[in-house]
Parts: C-alpha cells; structure tokens; sequence
C-alpha cells in the first residue's frame, strides 16, 4: 500500500507542462537543447570543418587560426547541462512507509538524487539496501525533527555537500493516538505538534530562503504531507477526537504543559487530536508559504492526502485491532492509490499538478483532483497567526 501511495507524493514532481516541447519543428527541444540549435551547431561545425580543411591546404598559420575558433555548438552546452542534471530532493522520514516507498519511486526513474533525511542513518541504509536503490541515486543525512539543533545541522550538512536543492518532501510525522500522557520534544514542544510541524517549519524555512529559491530546476516544489483526518468536512475528519486549533493559546504559551496547555487549543491532552491540530497546522503553513513566496520563487507549494495506509510505521501506537482490520477496509476507498500509476507518468507528464496552494487528493482511478480543505484549514487569518507564533517558536523571530 505505501509502494501505491508514493506515487501520490512523487505526481506531485510533475515538470511544467511548458518546459516539454509543445511547439512548432523549429522551436522543439530534445534534452534541453533546442532541435534548431542542434541543426544549426551540425551545420556550422560541418561549414568549418571544410573551410579548415580548405585553409590546410593554401597555408599553416592561418589553419592554425580556423583551429582555435570555438564551434557554434558551445555556446547551448551550459543549458543543455542545466537541464539534464539530476533533480535533487529532501525527503524527510524516508526509512520506512510513504517516505520510503517515494525515495525508491524517485530513484529508480532515474532523474532524481534522493537525500533521506532521516533520525536513524543505520535503519535507513538497510532500508535503501532493501528495497534495492541504486547507490549513486541516494544519500542518507541525520535529521531529528524533535530538535531544532538537529534541523539546524542538518541544513549546515546540506549545504556543505554543495548540491543544490530542487525539491523538499515534508513527509515525517509522529502518532500517538493512545497516549494518555504528552511526551516532548528537545526544545519542549508536545511531540506530536513539536515534530510534524514547528521542526518541518523550521527545515522549510531554512532551506527556502536560501537553497530551494536558487534552485535552477525547470520545477520547484515543497510539498507538505496532509491528512483526511484534520480536515473536519470529511467523514473521517469528524471522527472523535476531531482537530481544532481555537485561538492558539496552547501554541503562543509554548505547548510545554507546565506554564501553558501542550495542546495548541489549550486543552487538556489527547494524543490522537495532537496528530489531527499538527496537520492542519501543516496545510495552514502551505497556503501561507504560497501566500508570501509564490510568486516571488516561482516554487509550488503543495499538500496532499496519500490515504490511510495503516499498515506504515506510522500507526506503531495504535491498538493492533485498528492495525489489523483497517488496512483491508481502507484498500477499497475511492481515494486508495491504484498501482497502475506510475511516478513517471506524473513526473513527467502530468501538467495538472503544477498549480501552487493546492490540497491533493487522488481517486480510484487514480485521477487527481482538487481537495476542499475545512473552513479551519483554509483560515487565512489563522494560517498568519501560526505562522507568527512558530516564527518564534523556532527562533526566527
């Protein structure tokens, strides 16, 4: 199930249906280099090669001179070469489930250098080595989203390999649906919220402004992993205990449980809605990063819903009959991921999945579609006042 639903996140890598050829026989391009160029560079380099074969003969300074001359071919090398390199992207929880399953769809395409960013380096290797990724296509990093240090470092680590940053999958996630006490992060932070979202923010923050910006890619994305069960005008959004921010005080006071609630709303603490308030706080903090960056970048900003895959690491905390009888009740939903979409034909080809501030959804027939997010996950005001109180959270402010 979660080898079907990476492709969920990897059709979100569609390249813009402008960067394909869709234009006349003159202006078609092949690899970045545009089939009239190409043309042109034969003709030049053949027009030179007789005339340098022409000037051997009458004399042998001036077929020296010919000799020297650049071809006309150099001057499409540097945007052949910016187009052909391998994307580069970050995917965060990668060892196991969704996270993994997209690393290995991405990888084995080809066109893609996965770093999986992950808390566990020696889990992740086996995992890579498992489920057979090519080495030359990966590169396992530490990342502890409970720390800011470790965000932090994470990022120096990025940037001191020097590989420039394309793409950013905010996948990881904590869920502690029976925890009848909070547990905290580094910084004290309830986990749940403290890792799937202030340590995402933080990492998005970081690496946008100074890495997924200069990205010379023919797209740039940070997608941000959603779930149906935050999203209170679905059915499974209304299942008890639902999500519900309030007015934040839990998340101003720090969500520490000592001088202020460790639930964002300032309740008392219930794992599984810690889980539902940390996913809308993730598909707040994607419509506000569209909202500020957009059209500035030129990055899409996107969220989405892979389904319910419960047989993932994710559910480790849940009761084991929830474990047991949900996984085949839930491969018969219309949004469970049909394996006859291939990552491919959404990286590739799939121009509907360009559009920036979108909720995605997928059906049977493996469609996508628009999701209509909750009046609570689509509140403008409340995406700005999360965004303010993380800023400080984090230390950005």
């Amino acid at each position: 199930m979660a080898l079907q639903a990476a492709s969920l996140v990897s059709s979100a890598f569609a390249v813009p249906k402008e960067v394909k050829s869709n234009a006349s026989f003159k202006d078609s391009s092949l690899f970045g280099v545009s089939l009239s160029d190409h043309l042109k560079a034969n003709f030049n380099s053949s027009a030179l090669r007789s005339k340098r074969e022409s000037n051997q003969r009458v004399g042998g300074v001036r077929a020296q001179t010919m000799a020297t001359a650049s071809p006309a071919v150099n001057t499409a090398t540097p945007e052949a070469k910016k187009t052909l390199r391998k994307g580069n992207v970050v995917v965060t929880g990668a060892s196991s489930g969704l996270g993994l399953a997209t690393a290995k769809a991405l990888a084995e395409t080809g066109k893609w250098h996965v770093i999986m960013a992950c808390r566990d380096l020696l889990k992740a290797e086996r995992a890579a080595k498992s489920a057979g990724i090519a080495k030359e296509n990966y590169t396992v990093m530490h990342l502890d989203l409970a720390s800011l240090d470790s965000v932090r470092q994470f990022v120096d680590n990025f940037r001191r390999s020097e590989r420039p940053l394309d793409v950013l999958v905010c996948n990881a996630a904590v869920y502690l649906p029976t925890a009848k006490e909070p547990t905290f992060t580094a910084e004290g932070f309830e986990l749940s919220v403290g890792t799937n979202h202030l340590g995402h923010f933080l990492l998005s923050r970081l690496l946008l402004l100074d890495d997924l910006k200069k990205s010379d890619y023919p797209s740039k994305r940070l997608i941000i992993v959603g779930s149906i069960t935050g999203n209170t005008n679905t059915l499974a959004g209304n299942v008890p205990p639902k999500a519900n921010l309030g007015d934040l005080r839990g998340l101003a006071g720090g969500l520490n449980g000592l001088n202020s609630s460790s639930m964002i709303d300032g309740g008392e603490f219930d794992g599984a809605k810690a889980y539902k308030d940390s996913k809308v706080c993730n598909m707040l903090t994607m419509q506000e990063f569209h909202r500020r960056f957009q059209e500035e970048t030129g990055i899409t900003f996107a969220s989405l819903y892979p389904g319910c895959i419960a047989t993932t690491g994710l559910f480790r905390e849940h009761i084991p009959l929830f474990r047991l009888l949900f996984p085949p009740f839930k491969s018969t939903s219309p949004r469970a991921l049909s394996p006859n979409m291939k990552p491919e034909k959404g990286l590739l080809s799939d121009p509907s999945l360009t559009k920036s501030g979108v909720y995605w959804s997928w059906n049977k027939d493996s469609a996508s579609f628009e999701n209509q997010l909750s009046q609570e996950a689509s509140d403008a005001d409340k995406a700005r006042k999360v965004w303010e109180i993380s800023e400080k959270l984090v230390g950005l402010a």
